[in-house]
């Protein structure tokens, strides 16, 4: 068969092969040796071919053969050629079957092993050789390959972790760092708060936002209630003198750098300058606007005064300047009428300029008692008596009625340096001997009469004084770098320290009340005039705040005190609290007040062993209706007499308690005859509070023991004494929400405990409280019974939520209060809460994140600079806090 070649649609003819081609084997010779003898082959020259092709058409058997199977014999002839090839080339590996044409191959094998030549055998063993050692370096190097996926997908897990945990680890570090930095921002701001209000609210809001967590919150809380101060910085050199105009609206101010400058002070708290006045060659040391507000006059120690219009203070206008004075000229002041002038200096004369026409003024007197420099001038409110005060710590009074014929009245020793006039002209203070204040009656300017002991606490000389537009207090500035605020006289007392503010870092030259007596303006050798708002300041009393009540619609707050007084302030903006009015006439200290259902009528209860009503439907003019019996014995002072008052739901049964262990029911049904319905043993020791459930069937007690005394009062003649409640060890009050069966009580084992009583009287605990360090004071829920204020002897209002009073959750840590807290309320309309103190004073707090964030954003200026940010945020991407609103509370890296 492999000398026939197949025919592609034609016959089959012979093949000529060389005898290279077959295997050379002494039977292949016999076999072709007798087929050439037969004349069937052809034997030449190393060839071999049928002798003729008849052959191939006459043999049967051999066209079987051929016919069976075409495709295998012509496959065959193609391994054939292919091995002859291989051998051509030297047995080269490239010429071997791969692939599809050695599988093809290997089904020769299969068929008839025998037919292949051994040429043809060893062409396709090797190529199956080759083709398994190429399956074999191909699993090897699949293995390789896996082994290295393996390897590179662990590779990249390791490497993604690592990535993850180095970014987390970067967050952690980012975090940890923005924590640590807010939490020194917060400590760096109560440092900065008396000294820059502004700058530390922003600290404290910004380290809010830049990691908010308890501390940061709490910081931006406490905000609501700290005083606030807005600095003018203009000057480059030591402010000596700041004046209000009389409208409010401009503060004039001067300076050692020979300027005087005008401010738009409408908004107190957002300060604009205005213009700068310069004429002056040396220092500028006082300016005085005239009671129109249009003229400014103005003295230096170039020993001039200079008159300006400044009727548009964004112009003003050079009027004239007049000389006299023989050295530098130290103060000045305006006659009421604005027609007058005064000036003093360290010639040692005071002298008085007709300046009716500002253009033109003129001399008209000397005055020439003095020995030192003349360092203050003021008129008295009716413009007869001029006080001009020296060095020598001595002020003479002088009659000005007639200015050009002025009489000296007399003389005050030991009482220089300063003074003022107090705005009913009954009154003088003076710098006494320098570091204390002397108050003066002048009702007879001829015949003055000290009013009290001196007041002392300056420890350097008082450079100014001033009175307060209600003559209710005296300002004074000093050289020990503070200012002082004194109530000029307490309740039947006398004049008392209100506060010391301590915001300059150098002398204190000059102090002015604003005319509706909200900012005191204060100039300084530190280059800055402040402007303190003095509504947190003056909110207090002289003596222990006992308790606070808010009225019915939130617009006004009653406050007791140990000072024998209940003030009324209006809290309609509580950032910023005025007095209303001041009830005196209690005789001891007032421990309770509470307001009816109805905010007209306010019930007060003391030492005095009293319980006086009150018609405060007019808070600017209460009126008392009557006294009311309270505890027998003697009256005395704090912790005696009534401890106790709450008003009855519907406002017509009145409950009071106190040192005798009884409870009194009054029916007040007509408050001027009140009717006392029952009185109540409560076989305790000293009773400190009593409250009503919500319906007005149950009225709780507690004294200075552990148990809770409940009364069915729905026939308040009769009632009927209910279960006790015991937890506590020594309760110190308690109270119930204003809607709801919620009640909270307290007690000196420092916890606050939340029950469920029911109409019924059945009560039920519900959680205790235990954050508290100290014995407790008072709690107070909110309107809605939400959230609840707890205080005492730790200093600290801790608000919770009490949604789930099962569960409640602290919310905030307000802290501010220097001594025991007494009292906290809840204002029923808005989100502030008062708390009282030991010290007196009455903290109003905005509960609210959102507004008191937003409130700090109105009131600060200036914006944190990109210094201080740097300074207090190292790292940190500068964002000040009210002027680039972050979408995020942390940095981004």
């Amino acid at each position: 068969m492999r000398l026939t070649a197949l025919g592609e649609g034609t016959e089959d003819t012979k093949r000529r092969i060389p005898r290279s081609e077959l295997d050379e084997t002494a039977d292949l010779t016999t076999v072709l040796d007798h087929a050439a003898c037969a004349r069937l082959l052809t034997l030449d020259r190393g060839h071999v071919e049928i002798t003729h092709e008849a052959l191939i058409r006459s043999w049967p058997r051999l066209r079987r053969w051929l016919t069976e199977d075409r495709d295998r014999l012509r496959l065959h002839r193609q391994l054939t050629e292919a091995a002859q090839e291989w051998e051509a080339l030297g047995r080269d590996s490239g010429a071997l079957y791969r692939g599809t044409r050695l599988a093809l191959a290997k089904s020769l094998l299969k068929h008839d092993e025998t037919a292949l030549t051994v040429r043809e055998r060893a062409f396709l063993d090797a190529g199956l050789a080759a083709e398994a050692a190429e399956s074999a370096a191909a699993r090897r190097r699949a293995r390789r390959l896996r082994r290295l996926v393996a390897l590179l997908v662990v590779f990249v897990v390791l490497s993604a972790a690592g990535a993850l945990y180095t970014v987390g680890a970067e967050r952690r570090a980012t975090e940890e760092r923005n924590s640590a930095l807010a939490r020194k921002a917060v400590a760096q701001a109560a440092a900065l708060q008396v000294r820059d209000p502004a700058l530390a609210a922003q600290l404290r809001l910004a380290a809010h936002r830049l990691a908010p967590q308890d501390e940061t919150r709490d910081s931006v809380l406490g905000t609501s209630s700290q005083p606030y101060t807005t600095r003018l910085t203009g000057h480059h050199r030591g402010t000596t003198h700041a004046a209000f105009s009389p409208d409010g609206t401009v503060v004039a101010t001067t300076s050692m750098d020979r300027t005087i400058k005008l401010w738009d002070v409408k908004n107190r708290h957002r300060p604009r300058q205005l213009s700068t006045l310069k004429g002056h060659t040396a220092t500028v040391q006082a300016a005085a606007f005239r009671a129109d507000g249009r003229v400014l006059a103005t003295v230096g120690w170039d020993r001039t005064i200079r008159l300006w219009d400044v009727t548009d203070p964004r112009q003003p206008r050079h009027l004239s300047v007049v000389t006299g004075h023989s050295a530098d000229i130290s103060a000045l002041a305006f006659h009421p009428t604005g027609s007058l002038l005064a000036t003093g200096g360290q010639d040692g004369t005071a002298r008085l300029w007709d300046v009716a026409d500002p253009r033109r003024p003129r001399a008209l007197a000397v005055l020439r008692k003095h020995r030192d420099n003349v360092s203050s001038v003021a008129f008295s409110p009716d413009g007869t008596t001029l006080a001009t005060a020296d060095y020598d710590a001595t002020t003479h009074l002088w009659d000005v009625t007639h200015p050009a014929r002025h009489r000296h009245l007399t003389t005050l020793t030991s009482a220089g340096y300063a003074t003022a006039f107090s705005p009913d002209g009954t009154t003088l203070a003076t710098a006494g001997t320098g570091r204390t204040i002397q108050l003066w009656d002048v009702t007879t300017a001829s015949r003055p009469r000290s009013r009290t002991a001196s007041l002392a606490g300056h420890t350097d000389v008082i450079n100014a004084l001033t009175f307060s537009p209600d003559g209710d207090m005296v300002a004074s500035a000093g050289t020990d770098d503070t200012v002082r605020i004194w109530l000029t006289a307490g309740p039947g007392g006398p004049p008392t320290l209100l506060t010391v503010l301590a915001g300059h870092t150098d002398m204190v030259s000059s102090a002015a009340f604003s005319p509706d007596g909200t900012t005191l303006a204060t100039a300084s050798d530190d280059y800055s005039v402040r402007l303190e708002d003095l509504s947190a300041l003056t909110a207090r009393h002289t003596g222990i705040v006992y308790s606070v009540a808010f009225s019915p619609d939130g617009r006004i707050l009653a406050t007791g005190s140990a000072d024998r007084t209940v003030r009324l302030w209006n809290v309609t903006d509580p950032a910023a609290p005025t007095r209303l009015a001041t009830l005196t006439g209690q005789g001891e200290a007032v421990h309770t007040v509470a307001f009816s259902p109805d905010g007209r009528m306010l019930a007060t209860g003391g030492a005095a062993h009293t319980i006086q009503l009150w018609d405060v439907s007019n808070p600017h003019r209460p009126e008392r209706i009557t006294t009311l019996p309270g505890p027998t014995g003697t009256p005395g002072g704090p912790g005696s007499g009534v401890m106790s008052v709450a008003f009855h739901p519907r406002g017509r049964l009145l409950a009071g308690a106190g040192t005798d262990q009884t409870i009194r029911l009054w029916d007040l049904s007509r408050p001027a005859r009140p009717r006392r319905l029952a009185a109540i043993p409560s076989r305790t020791g000293s009773l400190v509070s009593v409250s009503f459930h919500p319906s007005g069937t149950v009225l709780a007690a507690s004294g200075v023991d552990p148990t809770i005394r409940l009364w069915n009062i729905a026939d308040p003649r009769n009632p009927e004494r209910l279960r006790s409640v015991t937890g506590h060890t020594d309760i110190t009050g308690l109270t119930f929400v204003s809607h709801g069966d919620l009640m909270v009580s307290y007690s000196a084992d420092r916890t606050v405990r939340l029950r469920a009583v029911t109409p019924a009287g059945s009560a039920r605990e519900l959680s205790v409280l235990r954050a508290h360090t100290a014995t407790l004071q008072d709690a107070a829920f909110s309107p809605d019974g939400t959230r609840l204020a707890s205080a005492g002897n730790d200093q600290i209002v801790r608000l919770w939520d009490t949604a789930d009073p099962r569960h409640p959750v602290e919310t905030a840590r307000l802290t501010g209060h220097t001594a025991k807290i007494y009292s906290v309320a809840f204002q029923p309309r808005g989100t502030a809460l008062a708390s009282t103190d030991a010290d007196g004073s009455v903290k109003l707090w905005d509960t609210d994140l959102d507004r008191v964030t937003a409130r700090i954003c109105r009131t600060v200026h200036p914006a944190i600079t990109r210094a201080q940010w740097d300074q207090y945020f190292p790292g940190v991407a500068y964002t000040p806090p009210c002027t680039e609103p972050s979408t995020s509370h942390r940095d981004r890296g």
